[in-house]
Parts: structure tokens; sequence; C-alpha cells
């Protein structure tokens, strides 16, 4: 065996290994990553203020709550890096909107306090959810 072949052969194991004594939440957090990735956009975790941008994830909660008298429906987008609030002001509910759907978002992200909004944005509904 050359050198160069038990290198991989040793990263291999190595991958393998991680795999097996990570934390569950690890590996959801990777698998969403490089979904997230193959579709496109930025990753939550490099969102910055006032920065039009799409974000693709997974949808970890859908909630209808009202804001100042007004219907609003807030979503959780994960994509493995972070998170990413979704709101969409006056919608009770949307077809297609519910947790654990995998969605892409395109709009203008607001950074406060630590979190990240997006507020009334496009958004496509991509194939395949999560377990």
């Amino acid at each position: 065996m050359s050198t160069s072949a038990g290198a991989r052969s040793s990263g291999r194991l190595r991958s393998v290994l991680s795999r097996l004594t990570a934390h569950r939440e690890e590996l959801v957090a990777a698998e969403e990553s490089e979904r997230a990735a193959a579709v496109g956009g930025t990753p939550c975790a490099a969102l910055s203020d006032r920065a039009r941008t799409t974000v693709s994830g997974v949808l970890r909660t859908v909630t209808l709550r009202p804001r100042g008298g007004v219907p609003a429906l807030e979503a959780e987008l994960f994509d493995g890096s972070g998170s990413l609030e979704v709101i969409w002001l006056g919608r009770r509910e949307i077809a297609g909107i519910a947790p654990g759907r995998r969605i892409s978002v395109h709009g203008v992200v607001s950074c406060t306090h630590g979190r990240s909004v997006m507020y009334n944005p496009d958004y496509r509904l991509l194939t395949g959810a999560t377990s």
C-alpha cells in the first residue's frame, strides 16, 4: 500500500469514527449545512445586517403570533450553521409552510440583539423533508 493510499484510508477511518462519536445534533447540523450549500445562498452564520440575501434550510418551527393586532406567521429556518427567524406579516397560514419543510427564502435581513430576522421574504418550497 502506498503512503498516499494509507493516508486516505486513515482519513476515512477518522471520518467514520468522528461520525460514530458525534452528538446527534452535530450530525443533523452537518447534514443540513451540506444540503443548504447544495441549494446555494448565504449560511445563517454569515448573515449581515441590511443585506439582501438568499438562505436555504429546514423549518424547525412555525407559529401564528399576532403583532399589534395583525396576524404574523413566524418560522425558524435552520441551515446547519445557525437560524434565521422568518416573519410573514398579515398572514395566518401559507400553504406548504410547516415544520420539517425545506425552503429557500430571499429578502433583506435585519440583525438586532444577536437575532437575524427576515420580514415578508420571497420563498420557494424545496423537495425533500428532514426526518
